[in-house]
Order: C-alpha cells, then structure tokens, then sequence
C-alpha cells in the first residue's frame, strides 16, 4: 500500500468510527504502530483529523467544516469522475447552477468545450475557472462571501436566484444520510442550496463516498427532493440500498 492510499484509509477508518487507536490502525492496515503515529501527525498537519493520547479523532462533528484549499485536493479522482459524468448531462444551450464546492469546481473545469451555455454560480473558484470562456455566458450571484468556502450566501443570493429558472442545477453536500438526508453546517449555506434546488427543472446532487453517513449541522433537502445522484463506486452497498428503497436515481462512476 502506497503511502497516500494508506493515509486515506486512516482518514477514512477515522471518520467512520469517529476515533481510532493508532493499535486498531495498524492492525487495521498492516502496518507498524510508528508509521501509523508517523501518518497521524502529517495528517493532523494537513487538518484531516486530531491526534489524541493513543490515537485519533474525526474533526466531522456537526458543525466542522474544512476551509477550501484544505478540502481541495481531497478524493480529488473520485471528484473528476463526477463531474465529467455531470457534464455528459449538460446539452449545448442549456442555462445551468453551479454551487459552490470543491465537486462543482471540477465541473467548471470541464465544462469548456460545450458552446452555447448559461452557467450562473456563487462559486468565486467556479467563476474564476469560467471568465474567459467566450462560449459561455457567466453571471455570479453575489451576496455575503464567505472566506471558507469562498461563496456567496445569504438573503442577497437567494434574492438574484429568485430571479432566474435553469434547467440543471449540480449541488454539492457536507453531509449525505438516508434518513436525515442533505446537510451542511451553516445556516446561510443551506438556505442558498435549498433555493438552488428549488429554480431547477432538475437538481442532480453530487457527493464523493466520503460525505455518506455524514450529518451536519444544517439540513437542505430530503434525498426524495433531489431529482438525481452522482456518486463514487466507494459509495456503502448500504447506502445505494437506501436510494433504491426511495426509488430515486443515481449514477455510480
């Protein structure tokens, strides 16, 4: 196991448990205690979760939630994934939402080739990736930026979004439970996502296998509310289980 699988399955082991003992980790991962105290420190170094006397806990309490540039680059290929099986849903003249987000960043990304395109967002990373795409007409939602995840919130955004109807809006999520359904852990936040949902023809919610069984702070929706899922094969057979039970669509990629 290379060293950058083996500290994503710590976070993940952590995350699932909550804690972990750096015994129950090396068992876990076959490997030595010393390289698991070693992997612990880098990884609360990096703000992935916090050592405690003997091992680690998970920094996902309700009300966490990792500043942007920290989040980045984590389950990075899972993310991609998404977003391009999100952008094989965008047709050429469509009016589209992007939220802000690390997943719908990626979209962003990848959205360059389509021509004809309206992509409205209060993402300033989505906008800054989309503001010399001469194919595509960009407009920013404004409202109160928030420097952690560097988008717009609040009564000012909800406002500009009652102003438009869009054929596709992509969501992203902190949290993503069967039973308590979309949550984030700030009040504006949710308010913004929820809006979002509500002017489009179709919500498609995207979420890497790490925000499953993850509850926030904030609820945004029920499942039932979302018209599509696109998730990463890391998704719980547990968890699709559930979306069949609710008989709502997704896409594992």
């Amino acid at each position: 196991m290379f060293e950058e699988e083996r500290k994503r399955s710590i976070v993940q082991f952590v995350e699932r448990h909550t804690r972990a003992s750096v015994q129950e980790l090396s068992q876990d991962l076959g490997v030595s205690e010393s390289t698991v105290r070693r992997d612990l420190k880098e990884l609360e170094e990096a703000r992935l979760l916090k050592r405690t006397h003997g091992g680690a806990v998970s920094l996902q309490s309700v009300n966490f939630e990792a500043a942007f540039p920290d989040k980045a680059d984590r389950f990075l290929e899972e993310k991609q994934r998404i977003a391009r099986k999100a952008v094989e849903m965008i047709q050429e003249g469509d009016a589209i939402l992007l939220d802000g987000g690390t997943t719908t960043l990626q979209i962003a990304r990848a959205l360059k080739t389509i021509s004809n395109l309206k992509v409205i967002t209060n993402s300033m990373i989505a906008l800054n990736e989309l503001k010399d795409c001469r194919n595509i007409e960009v407009s920013i939602t404004g409202g109160m930026l928030r420097p952690d995840t560097l988008a717009f919130v609040g009564p000012m955004t909800e406002r500009s979004l009652e102003m438009v109807r869009v054929d596709k809006a992509f969501i992203g999520t902190n949290g993503l439970d069967i039973h308590e359904g979309i949550t984030t852990p700030n009040m504006l936040e949710a308010a913004t996502k929820r809006k979002m949902i509500s002017v489009a023809k179709q919500a498609v919610l995207l979420a890497d296998h790490s925000k499953i069984g993850q509850v926030s702070f904030c609820k945004v929706a029920d499942l039932q509310e979302i018209d599509h899922c696109i998730l990463d094969t890391g998704a719980p057979e547990g968890f699709i289980r559930g979306l069949e039970g609710l008989d709502l669509d997704y896409t594992l990629v």
